[in-house]
């Protein structure tokens, strides 16, 4: 079994390191600017901190509050208003006091005497960067970028009810249903999945302080259902990499197989259907998804916004021509996305507006409606059309890549 793991590590440290380029594997975990902890006193094993070492100081921690925080509580450690202005006007070009975000969490590190003046105030701006206030000598600001340690995970997803459920009976982070549901957003009816069907997913899961923060990379994938497999096999041609079957053809499609992520199919497309508010049978060219107030809708493919009003019956809708040939419109919606306009051009997964109840409607819902040649088709039986698949001139390269995923995907 370590023989095996060993293996497996080793392929994949050799196929993404030659034909994927993938990022470094940590991050920077040092400040942007040193610290002269010779000063402090500090030997090698001290502990640090932020790379501050802290055992001189009293740390302080809490959480950032509204109305003046910076102003408020810093004069209360020694900080005069004149050190701090000079503080943000020394490193205006590297940190916007205007971006603190309320909530966030900060660490005074201060004096061990009766004044408790404080030296260093630490800002974490978001799970991997932190902005360090110096008061000491230096009156500025420094970025400091924590260690980013990720580790490759192998994760079989069997679905009992939806895939959202097996990624949280696994105990798995939620970026990785997201990930595998953007890779197969062309290629599956997330909607349509039945219980039995299997996804196996080959994927790197990236750790701060022991904490994960979710997926990073995927190096492959595989889904079992419909009485078929569909493999996803990372390969860059032409400076952009995408994920594609077993065969060389492109995962992604002209249009995505549905405007939302995660929702449920409640009314089919129908030549006769008893309107739910009307009570009359009249046609129902649309598919109806589920879903709350202010999920956001995604254009399911290219093309130019030829609608984004209030009309009737429909509420607020969204048209999108997206060639000659096919076009698309979102009934019901709560509001537009901003930007959203006639005229406007917006690409494949750009968000457009939000679900609502406006119209005739009986509650939150998407009205999805796909019309080829100007007449309507049923979006859940549309084939769309791939993009390019592998060239001939990289056939080599993608099958030897494709042997060594698929033989990782088959062997747990």
């Amino acid at each position: 079994m370590a023989n095996r793991i060993l293996s497996i590590v080793f392929f994949i440290v050799i196929l993404f390191t030659a034909a994927c380029r993938p990022p470094s594997t940590t991050g920077d975990c040092s400040p942007d600017a040193s610290y002269d902890t010779a000063s402090a006193g500090s030997p090698a094993d001290i502990p640090l901190m932020y790379g501050i070492p802290i055992d001189s100081f009293d740390l302080v921690s809490g959480e950032i509050k509204r109305n003046g925080f910076l102003s408020t509580l810093l004069p209360k450690y020694g900080i005069t208003i004149q050190e701090l202005e000079m503080v943000l006007k020394n490193s205006a070009d590297v940190f916007d006091v205007r971006k603190i975000r309320f909530g966030s969490n900060y660490t005074l590190f201060c004096d061990r005497d009766s004044n408790a003046r404080a030296r260093y105030m630490v800002y974490e701006h978001d799970p991997t960067t932190c902005y360090i206030f110096s008061f000491r000598d230096s009156l500025n600001i420094t970025r400091y970028r924590k260690e980013i340690n990720k580790e490759i995970r192998f994760s079989t997803l069997t679905i009992e009810t939806s895939l959202w459920d097996a990624m949280l009976k696994n105990g798995l982070h939620p970026s990785l249903v997201t990930g595998l549901s953007e890779i197969y957003a062309w290629s599956i009816d997330f909607f349509g999945l039945q219980k039995g069907d299997t996804f196996r997913v080959i994927y790197e899961e990236m750790f701060i302080d022991g904490k994960s923060l979710g997926t990073g990379r995927i190096f492959g994938a595989s889904f079992s259902g419909y009485g078929t497999s569909v493999y996803a096999i990372p390969f860059e041609q032409g400076g952009r990499e995408g994920f594609f079957d077993a065969d060389g053809n492109s995962l992604r499609k002209a249009f995505l197989k549905a405007p939302l992520q995660f929702s449920r199919v409640t009314s089919r497309f129908s030549s006769s259907r008893l309107h739910p508010i009307l009570r009359i049978r009249r046609p129902h060219y649309g598919v109806d998804y589920a879903a709350p107030v202010g999920t956001p809708v995604h254009a399911v493919g290219d093309g130019r916004v030829t609608r984004a009003s209030h009309e009737g019956g429909s509420g607020k809708m969204i048209s999108i021509v997206h060639n000659s040939v096919y076009s698309t419109s979102y009934l019901h919606l709560s509001r537009f996305a901003s930007g959203i306009a006639p005229g406007v051009y917006v690409k494949q997964g750009d968000i457009i507006g939000y679900v609502g109840s406006t119209g005739l409607s009986t509650g939150p819902h998407l009205d999805f409606r796909f019309y080829k040649n100007g007449s309507p088709v049923d979006p859940l039986r549309v084939e769309a059309p791939p993009v390019e698949p592998v060239a001939d001139s990289n056939r080599i390269r993608f099958d030897r890549q494709k042997s060594v995923v698929v033989s990782l995907l088959e062997s747990f």
